[in-house]
């Protein structure tokens, strides 16, 4: 019995995730193990593309566990930009939003000289929002100005925190909302994965970060 309701919450409730690298940093850290709510988007139903119903929709400010896009078999988490119907845009590192620009408190800048261009963002002009099509030809994005771009119908744009650092919806697109599995709710287990210990999620478990509810 034990067993059966365990498989029940970690399927359709509540799952443990980690953090392998750093582009959540400084709200994720790599190194950090969080609980994941599946149930708040509503959890898949194993075996199928069926999901049972969820409370709400991802939304705009919302971090999300979901399936990467381009391997479906790995997880990533990134922090919702985009819902549906929205503009997006980045101007000199500036995001807005349908005009808006956006208080972003969480955001780390690591890097901020190197604004490149990228062959990987040519995805973007597909979904460019008012341009022409000399305009479409002509465009050249680059990490931190691009856009504006629409997000289509059950899509999603994602970014990451550590915005200098992170390959996110800039360089491979949108986000299903299908592909979504859940938002974290909480570390339950942290260690520095830096260090050359031999045993460091025995000797630099960050002490400060157990119990960190996620925003």
């Amino acid at each position: 019995m034990a067993l059966i309701l365990f498989l029940i919450i970690r399927t359709f409730v509540i799952e443990a995730f980690q953090i392998p690298t750093g582009s959540m940093e400084r709200t994720l850290l790599a190194g950090d193990f969080l609980f994941v709510n599946k149930a708040v988007y509503g959890a898949q139903i194993p075996g199928t593309s069926a999901h049972l119903p969820g409370f709400q929709r991802p939304g705009r400010g919302d971090v999300i566990v979901f399936e990467y896009p381009k391997d479906p078999t790995l997880n990533y988490v990134k922090r919702v930009i985009g819902a549906p119907g929205d503009v997006v845009a980045m101007r000199g590192g500036q995001v807005y939003v349908n005009d808006t620009a956006l208080h972003e408190p969480y955001v780390q800048r690591n890097d901020p000289l190197h604004n490149a261009y990228d062959s990987k963002f040519n995805w973007q002009r597909r979904f460019l929002d008012g341009f022409s099509p000399d305009a479409i030809r002509a465009y050249r994005p680059r990490r931190d100005t691009w856009g504006p771009l629409r997000v289509p119908p059950g899509k999603y744009f994602v970014l990451g925190d550590n915005r200098d650092n992170s390959e996110d919806s800039r360089y491979w697109g949108f986000v299903d909302e299908s592909a979504v599995k859940g938002r974290p709710l909480v570390v339950y287990f942290s260690y520095d994965r830096s260090t050359r210990d031999p045993l460091p999620w025995l000797t630099d478990i960050r002490w400060g970060r157990l119990g960190s509810v996620i925003h």
